[in-house]
């Protein structure tokens, strides 16, 4: 009987070590395919010269694939992951694994590779309604991503960011924006190509910044092609902007008198949808 035990211990490790290889199960961190997604998960130029972004989570994967784009491969944990498998080349990885080289543990089990598509603001052929938040030099990802978010939400046409000082694509923006980025249009272009951009295609630009002459921004007609442009919380926009537009502001009756960048880039989204309802 113990013989027989032993035996039957023996056979089902051998199946667990097949069922291993069968589907090529990872569970070092020296594996060079987990060697080389850290790498594309903690460096933005190894993602750059690589031409790629990674996604991580279930609901941000399959916005991504919704939108088209062309995913490379992906690594899975089965045993957290409760969707269906994408029809892509896949690395099954342990549990542990997963736990050391996601950003949010065992959240979800999926991480996606994907091929990166640049994105020419030139292409960009908006309509006559359009509106387009503009961010100047944002730093941190995580604002990225709420105002992202926003503008999905609020049916923004467009946003662009000048002189970027993050990558759109940072897994941080992605997880912040849950993946809302995919589905818009997004660009990334120098403070004189917006300008000009707008100049040729007849936006009405509003600024904020702070000034006396500020007017409330419910008091603007939003509803015609309008391009609110935003500054970093540090320093606000730059001298660049402060002539080319009407200055608005967002009335308020506390005692402070600033809100943070994903916070007014939000109630401005909403105000522009606002208007656009009444009308």
């Amino acid at each position: 009987m113990e013989d027989r035990c032993q035996k039957m211990e023996v056979k089902l490790l051998q199946f667990i070590i097949f069922a291993k290889i069968l589907k090529m199960l990872i569970e070092s961190l020296q594996n060079e395919k987990i060697k080389k997604l850290t790498r594309l998960l903690t460096k933005n130029q190894d993602r750059r010269k690589a031409g790629v972004f990674i996604v991580e989570g279930q609901q941000e994967n399959e916005r991504a694939l919704h939108f088209g784009n062309q995913p490379e491969e992906f690594f899975i944990c089965e045993t957290i992951f409760k969707g269906s498998l994408p029809d892509s080349k896949i690395h099954f990885v342990t549990e542990k694994l997963y736990e050391k080289i996601a950003y949010r543990g065992t959240t979800e089990g999926i991480i996606g590779i994907y091929k990166l598509e640049q994105r020419n603001l030139d292409e960009f052929k908006p309509k006559q309604d359009s509106a387009v938040i503009i961010l100047e030099s944002v730093e941190k990802p995580g604002n990225l991503g709420a105002i992202l978010r926003s503008c999905e939400a609020f049916g923004i046409n467009a946003l662009i960011v000048t002189d970027p000082r993050t990558d759109f694509y940072n897994p941080n923006v992605i997880r912040s924006s849950v993946g809302c980025l995919f589905g818009m249009n997004i660009f990334q272009a120098s403070n004189e190509e917006t300008s000009e951009f707008l100049k040729i295609n007849g936006y009405n630009i509003f600024t904020t910044f702070m000034s006396d002459n500020a007017q409330h921004i419910q008091e603007k007609d939003l509803t015609a092609k309008s391009a609110v442009l935003f500054g970093t919380e540090h320093s606000g926009l730059s001298d660049f902007w402060k002539n080319k537009g009407e200055n608005v502001l967002i009335p308020m009756s506390g005692s402070i008198d600033s809100l943070n960048l994903s916070n007014a880039a939000a109630i401005t989204c909403y105000e522009i949808l606002r208007q656009k309802l009444e009308k």
